[in-house]
């Protein structure tokens, strides 16, 4: 019976320290930027603090965890390279705040970037507040096709990673940029900013493969989602865009040496109130011809949105292009299904490809717009054939001719 006993004490008593070694082992692998180690502190900026703790981090050889507190942290800039030795986690539970002056910037361009990092997760609840609104009074792309600005968070060669539960505040620019990204997926996150807040693009992807994004609300004064050159095999599911100017393929062909783009998937999404609809857009008498295919929008909800459906190929915002030379963009296999709601706008569909690369197989189905004012539908159909199926006649090619999209029928 004392054997037994002495034999159950020396279990328990391993059993404990099992769980406090591994609770060592835990409290060794995160990195939390408040204490005493990297001194950081709500109201003070932890450009410092954060760096160092994503070096100790990065270098680590078991999964590791960053942790940003509950508070308001002022940021300068950031920039976390790869590659790390193990997965890594910033757990972002706090407010990062950026400067309002981005002069104050090494790199104007960027606030903060991810590069070069795989099995990386962005988590946490918390908020990149970029105070753009400064940028956004003294931005100038009206009058001047140079102009830049600084964008929020960027994601430069990030692969098999994940970012969920983060929100994107006042950028002064894009709020998202990722760019050579591969398996990369967005979920749950929230972009905020007024609607006339100029070139705020939500989240814009380009030269990516695999890219997911879903359960995510964006408002926002640009493109809730935009999908640059070179994206390859991207999902867009259950995001609700609004306000903001819609979620767009392009705009392509304004650059040289462009990338193909191919296998784009927009499905249950719920726009309101925006600018614009699902549209895909390039740029006439641009340098690159590219191919643009494989792209299908379905089950989406338009709720009082202008402009619904958009294939645009002469996209020249401010009329800083020559509309006399046509796209050089081949557009083909583009899909409109289950598409309902209410159109802002008497043009409820615009389907206007180049006359020197006319559109191929673009499919239309079960398409019903109700306008949400007083007028009739109508729809333009140029440079195409589509294939139409289940779509009332107003809504199915009514003309080929240039529509003003506020007075439906008559001639733009």
């Amino acid at each position: 019976m004392g054997l037994k006993l002495v034999m159950n004490l020396l279990s328990i008593l391993m059993i404990l320290s099992s769980v406090s070694a591994k609770r060592e082992f835990l409290s060794d692998s995160e990195f939390d930027v408040t204490s005493a180690k990297y001194g950081g502190k709500a109201g003070s900026d932890i450009s410092q603090a954060l760096t160092n703790a994503w070096k100790d981090a990065c270098a680590s050889t078991s999964p590791s965890k960053i942790i940003i507190p509950k508070g308001t942290y002022p940021l300068k800039e950031a920039e976390f390279s790869g590659p790390c030795k193990a997965p890594i986690e910033m757990q972002l539970q706090g407010t990062l705040q950026a400067p309002e002056d981005s002069t104050q910037l090494t790199k104007p361009d960027t606030w903060i970037g991810f590069l070069y990092i795989n099995d990386f997760t962005l988590s946490g609840g918390g908020v990149f507040d970029g105070q753009g609104a400064k940028a956004w009074k003294a931005n100038d792309c009206q009058k001047n096709p140079k102009c830049s600005s600084t964008i929020n968070v960027r994601f430069h060669q990030v692969k098999k990673s994940l970012v969920k539960d983060i929100t994107s505040l006042n950028s002064k620019n894009f709020h998202f940029n990722i760019i050579g990204a591969e398996q990369l997926t967005f979920d749950h996150v929230t972009v905020t900013a007024p609607g006339d807040s100029l070139n705020t693009d939500g989240i814009h992807i380009g030269r990516s493969n695999g890219v997911n994004i879903t359960n995510c609300v964006i408002g926002t004064g640009d493109d809730c989602i935009s999908i640059g050159d070179g994206t390859k095999q991207l999902t867009i599911e259950k995001v609700t865009c609004g306000p903001g100017h819609g979620i767009s393929v392009g705009s392509l062909g304004k650059y040289d040496n462009e990338e193909p783009v191919a296998g784009i998937f927009v499905k249950n999404c719920t726009l309101s109130k925006t600018q614009n609809g699902v549209r895909v857009k390039t740029w006439p008498n641009g340098p690159s011809a590219i191919t643009a295919s494989d792209i299908h929008f379905e089950d989406i909800i338009m709720d009082d949105v202008q402009n619904p459906i958009v294939v645009d190929q002469e996209y020249c915002p401010y009329d800083q292009c020559d509309k006399s030379v046509s796209s050089k963009i081949k557009i083909s296999n583009v899909s409109f299904k289950n598409i309902r709601g209410t159109s802002a706008t008497a043009l409820g569909v615009k389907v206007a490809c180049s006359k020197s690369n006319p559109c191929d197989q673009v499919v239309m189905s079960d398409i019903d717009l109700k306008l949400s004012g007083a007028g009739e539908l109508t729809s333009q159909c140029t440079n195409t054939k589509p294939t139409i199926t289940n779509v009332a006649k107003p809504l199915a090619c009514a003309t080929d001719q240039p529509v003003d999209p506020a007075k439906g029928g008559a001639p733009k």
